[in-house]
């Protein structure tokens, strides 16, 4: 699961004819007819995918969906309780950490007999598959859509400084100097006596205007964050693609990447962690920062801020190409549904070029299908947002995925923590090792 990739609404939304029953149906059903209840924890994909009901229910008039969504904050714990309860919805939305606790406890199926009874075709996606693979080989998961990160821009703040989003978009950099990112965040930084930080007099103590939003994270996988920077040196979370022994923390050019990044805030280029508690889209409007490096689902929110005109660049590209950590959502299907045969027709619907392309013209998230992701970039292509780097992302093969593992919400507890330590200064590059090893232990378990 990426945590900040996930919606904060606390409303309980439902968008269906009739109020939700929040749980599976009671009684078993025929083929191809009763309820299926699917849940989210993004209010604005439950509106996107409500646009694939219409198609979804003139192929089967016997089938009604009911599409609820939670808060992250209610989410999983009320998963956790319907499983417990047997009163889980029929299949959901969940992200690649969980895999291995939902498997591992089996409460979602594998879905191999019936992708093979049915025929469903896996190739469709050109993202995601092997993300939803348990240490069993088996296929748990049908892929909805990817994430990756962006850079965001204040285009007023660039242009002020004399630069052009032509450089912005191709920055290159290194831990050794920082490469152009540094020169144009130093740049862009400007203290409260209009003093810019490549310039002589610059006072870090007192900044009107950070180059770049904080890039400091406890998030273990720092995918909006110092992920994009390390992984352009061949970095690679896990000792294997799937299913790592350890996170590889104390490799040499993490402990680099990590020390570069905290002495951006050292040098008073960008904000202290914590030192702001609003939003990155708030950060931008207001001018408290001229960059920030957010995820790919934030591009159609960002860049409506009224009065503010934002640009989207990649992430900068390092010594190895630009290279990103990629998360993927999935539908699974909890091992209770009393619908089976109809859940798989709504959750393969979902996972088809048909719907993706349908509920994708919205851009709330980025289809795990091509030709649906295309799809979405030409619709807000029309309305002036260009979103072709993702594309490019993807057909570059600039995204790795993120490995599943066990023990996900334990890893993210424990280190989280270490992490805050190290960007607050209560801890110095040491506490690298420490982690590399307690991820070891965790992932033994």
């Amino acid at each position: 699961m990426k945590p900040q990739r996930i919606a904060s609404a606390l409303a309980f939304v439902v968008i269906a004819a009739s109020a939700l029953t929040a749980c599976s149906t009671t009684d078993e059903t025929s083929a191809g007819s009763g309820t299926v209840n699917w849940w989210t924890w993004d209010e604005r994909q439950a509106a996107s995918y409500q646009k694939c009901l219409p198609g979804f229910q003139k192929d089967n008039p016997g089938i009604t969906v009911k599409i609820s969504q939670y808060g992250v904050g209610d989410y999983f714990t009320k998963l956790t309780a319907g499983f417990v309860s047997g009163a889980a919805p029929d299949a959901f939305q969940n992200s690649v950490p969980l895999l291995g606790a939902y498997a591992g406890q089996k409460q979602i199926m594998p879905l191999d007999d019936l992708i093979k009874k049915t025929g469903y075709d896996l190739k469709v996606f050109n993202i995601g598959v092997d993300s939803w693979k348990y240490t069993d080989g088996k296929q748990y998961g049908i892929p909805l859509d990817w994430a990756g990160a962006a850079i965001y821009f204040n285009e007023a703040k660039v242009t002020e400084a004399g630069l052009t989003a032509e450089q912005v978009q191709n920055m290159t950099w290194n831990p050794d100097d920082g490469g152009t990112f540094d020169d144009i965040v130093a740049h862009l930084t400007v203290d409260k006596n209009g003093v810019r930080g490549d310039q002589a007099g610059f006072d870090k103590t007192k900044v009107a205007t950070y180059g770049i939003g904080s890039l400091a994270s406890g998030d273990f996988n720092g995918q909006t964050s110092w992920n994009s920077f390390v992984s352009t040196l061949g970095w690679r979370m896990g000792d294997k693609p799937a299913w790592p022994t350890r996170f590889q923390y104390d490799s040499p050019e993490f402990v680099k990447t990590l020390e570069y990044v905290r002495g951006l805030g050292d040098r008073g280029l960008m904000p202290a962690y914590g030192q702001l508690t609003v939003s990155g889209s708030q950060q931008v409007g207001s001018g408290t920062v001229a960059m920030i490096q957010g995820g790919t689902w934030d591009a159609t929110s960002i860049t409506k801020i009224p009065g503010v005109k934002v640009g989207i660049a990649p992430t900068v590209k390092g010594p190895k190409g630009r290279s990103m950590i990629s998360n993927s959502n999935a539908n699974n299907i909890y091992v209770g549904t009393k619908n089976l045969d109809a859940t798989w027709k709504w959750v393969t619907y979902m996972g088809s070029e048909a719907c993706q392309s349908a509920a994708g013209v919205d851009a709330t998230f980025l289809p795990s299908i091509a030709k649906s992701l295309q799809a979405a970039v030409d619709a807000q292509k029309a309305q002036g947002l260009d979103l072709s780097g993702f594309v490019n992302a993807l057909n570059n093969g600039e995204l790795w995925a993120a490995p599943p593992t066990a023990n996900g919400q334990e890893l993210a507890d424990t280190i989280k923590p270490l992490f805050e330590a190290y960007f607050s200064g209560e801890r110095d590059k040491n506490v690298f090792g420490e982690m590399a090893k307690k991820t070891e232990e965790i992932l033994a378990e």
